[in-house]
Formats: structure tokens, C-alpha cells, sequence
């Protein structure tokens, strides 16, 4: 009776069934590589301002506060970007004729708001509401990172759905004093110390996280 397979068929056939295999798992780890890359989630990227913005001078050095500037962050779903008032406020008296503000000077003589470039953004489909996670004392550090040492501001976590979710199952630890919000540093904020805080304030405002990963949370 004739041989229908070769020798070297069998081997073969384990070949590519072993090609096949590694095949689909370098693709899903490749995929699952650029899904979660800076590429794609923009973490650690600085966008080009019409101004180069210095949240470390600002805020590090100077120590100006959050709401001096976003003052919309305690009231409005969106923090707010400041009018070019707000800017002149010191820099009518400051750096008059410093060529990197003259974007600065231009939009306050013509009225023509400075078109900045947003850096910290979620999908569209997406809501989020600032006002909300501020007055439940979800620092500002939480989400921005620390701006206080940015030369050029740019977005610190990924925004995903999964990051998002960690933090609504499990609110209490990310907790913080509603009028402490603005604070960079948490480096002393002792966990053992405070370890019933999170599950107090959770408890006082009345969180539910078995409600906060409802889809209708953040997509309405």
C-alpha cells in the first residue's frame, strides 16, 4: 500500500502547529503592548502650547493654588482654563516684556481668549465630573501627577477604563480632606495613621462602590 504522508510530515505538522501557537500569542502580547504603550495612552507626553506653561514655577516655586487658575474645578464638571485676565494679573506688573508672554499680551489687548491644547482629555463617549471627585477629597495629584514639577505639563496616568475602575471599586484609599485637595506632597501622609479615614469618609458621604462601576456612571 502506497504511503500517503512523508516521513517528515509528522515533524512538520508539529512545526506549524507550534509557529501557529507562538504566532498568536506574540500577537496578543504585542497587542495588549501597544494598547497599554505611552504611544497610545500619552502618558509622560508634553503637548505644544501657544505659552510654555511652567506648572513647577507656578505652582512649585511660586505656590500658587489649583483654584487660582481652574477656578471652575469646585462647581463645574470641567476645571476651567483661565482667562487671559487671570494671567495679567501678575504679568501686567512681571515679565512686561518678556517675548515668551507676548501671546499673553496680544489676547488680552485684542480680547481673543489664548487657544490652549488640552493635555489630561478622555474619550467623548466618556463623562467626568471634577466638581464630584473634589468635594469627596480625590486630590488633584491623583489624576495630573505631580505638576508641581513640571516644566511642561503633560498627561501623568493613562485614563483607561481599568484605571478608572481600580479606583471606583475601591474609593476609601484614595481619599484625602475635601480642602486638602490642591496638595502635591502626600509623602506624609501616614497610611497607618489615617487607615479608618478612606473608610469614614466613604461611609459619611454615602459611596457606594458597588454602584460606581455601573456603565451609566461615566457613559450617559
Amino acid at each position: 500500500m502506497p504511503q500517503i504522508f512523508t516521513a517528515s510530515a509528522d515533524t512538520k505538522l508539529r512545526v506549524a502547529v507550534l509557529l501557529l501557537g507562538t504566532g498568536t500569542v506574540g500577537v496578543f502580547l504585542l497587542g495588549g503592548g501597544y494598547v497599554n504603550s505611552a504611544y497610545v495612552t500619552r502618558v509622560g507626553w508634553a503637548r505644544h502650547q501657544p505659552v510654555p506653561f511652567s506648572h513647577k514655577h507656578h505652582v512649585g516655586d511660586d505656590g500658587i493654588d489649583c483654584r487660582y487658575c481652574h477656578d471652575k474645578v469646585e462647581v463645574s464638571a470641567e476645571a476651567g482654563l483661565p482667562p487671559t485676565q487671570t494671567c495679567m494679573t501678575c504679568h501686567s506688573q512681571l515679565y512686561t516684556g518678556a517675548p515668551v508672554l507676548a501671546p499673553v499680551r496680544r489676547s488680552f489687548a485684542s480680547g481673543e481668549p489664548i487657544r490652549w491644547n488640552r493635555v489630561a482629555q478622555v474619550p467623548d463617549y466618556v463623562f467626568f465630573n471634577h466638581a464630584v471627585h473634589i468635594k469627596r477629597g480625590v486630590p488633584c495629584v491623583t489624576c495630573h501627577g505631580r505638576v508641581d514639577r513640571m516644566a511642561l505639563t503633560f498627561q501623568a496616568q493613562p485614563f483607561q477604563m481599568q484605571w478608572c475602575l481600580d479606583c471606583h471599586r475601591d474609593p476609601a484609599p484614595h481619599l484625602r480632606p475635601p480642602e486638602m485637595v490642591t496638595r502635591m506632597d502626600w509623602s506624609g501622609w501616614d497610611p497607618e495613621a489615617h487607615k479608618d479615614f478612606g473608610r469614614l469618609a466613604v461611609k459619611a458621604y454615602g459611596i457606594d462602590p458597588k454602584r460606581l462601576d455601573a456603565c451609566t456612571v461615566c457613559h450617559r
